[in-house]
């Protein structure tokens, strides 16, 4: 493998020199040495310099898009080599949304870990839409997200069902009331997650089907992670709709509790997404591994 390109890579994803020396543990010289030789190569500017600040050229998208298509194939040999000396080895990048890089994965990744010691496991965190956008872009092979929209470019297959409820603080004078009404909401204070969110998609998604709209409640402010939204409910009176997953040890603690709205029920399912039409045995290995962790046919 050109060592240039990976070089190339590496700086067109973070775009910044500096960030991609410290990833590649070179110099940033030598990252500058790597990118001008590629350019004194190919005879073309590969990035744009304003400042501090770079940008891909044109000639840049190109190299960019077919360099992913090289470490792509590049790791399907790997992987497909080794399983012929039983030594699967490789290099898998997933993607998960928060909820679940939190609360789902971490003990299917030390199972898988411990099965296989020598394939490396890279784990992206952040909302939906961006390990959607990621797994389109190739940065990504599999990912595990929440949320009701569907991309035509990804196949989703249900993993496993999540149901979301309204938490409070345990002290919230609401907690005396046995059962919330839909009107009810409309007076009380929500933190909820950030646009791009899949939670806040769902929860959007099933307010409408009993006619209420998101902007219909009083949202004090939007954060971007459920350990956020948590420790603010519990500094405040506000209101959120969480993952059940998220807030099983606030429950046990009685720091938070879960209060039943009348006609409201939020469930969904978290997916595995793959781009549609593409496969390779590392990530299927992962898929089987995670299924038979908590005991599902996919």
């Amino acid at each position: 493998m050109d060592f240039r390109l990976k070089v190339f890579y590496t700086v067109a994803l973070r775009l910044n020199f500096t960030k991609a020396a410290q990833e590649l543990y070179i110099s940033q010289p030598a990252v500058s040495k790597h990118i001008q030789e590629l350019e004194e190569t190919y005879k073309i500017k590969l990035f744009e310099r304003n400042g501090s600040k770079i940008a891909l050229t044109p000639a840049g998208e190109i190299l960019l898009k077919h360099t992913k298509n090289i470490f792509e194939i590049y790791r399907k040999i790997d992987f497909d080599m080794s399983s012929f000396i039983n030594e699967r080895k490789g290099l898998l990048r997933l993607g998960a949304s928060t909820t679940i890089s939190q609360y789902i994965i971490s003990p299917v990744l030390a199972r898988f870990h411990q099965k296989q010691k020598d394939i490396k496991v890279n784990l992206l965190n952040g909302n939906t839409e961006q390990i959607e956008n990621a797994l389109i872009s190739k940065e990504i092979e599999i990912g595990i997200v929440e949320g009701q929209s569907k991309n035509q470019l990804i196949k989703y297959i249900p993993f496993l069902k999540d149901e979301l409820v309204l938490v409070c603080n345990i002290k919230n004078p609401f907690v005396k009331q046995n059962e919330i009404s839909l009107e009810d909401l409309k007076a009380m204070k929500f933190i909820t997650r950030e646009r791009g969110s899949g939670t806040l998609e769902v929860i959007e998604f099933a307010l409408k089907q009993v006619n209420v709209k998101i902007t219909d409640l009083q949202i004090e402010m939007q954060l971007g992670s459920t350990e956020s939204i948590k420790s603010y409910l519990l500094n405040s009176d506000c209101f959120a709709f969480m993952s059940i997953h998220a807030v099983g040890k606030e429950l046990k603690n009685n720091e938070l509790i879960v209060l039943d709205v009348t006609n409201l029920s939020i469930e969904r399912y978290f997916y595995i997404i793959t781009l549609l039409g593409k496969s390779d045995s590392l990530s299927e290995l992962f898929i089987q591994n995670m299924s038979s962790y908590y005991n599902l046919e996919l």
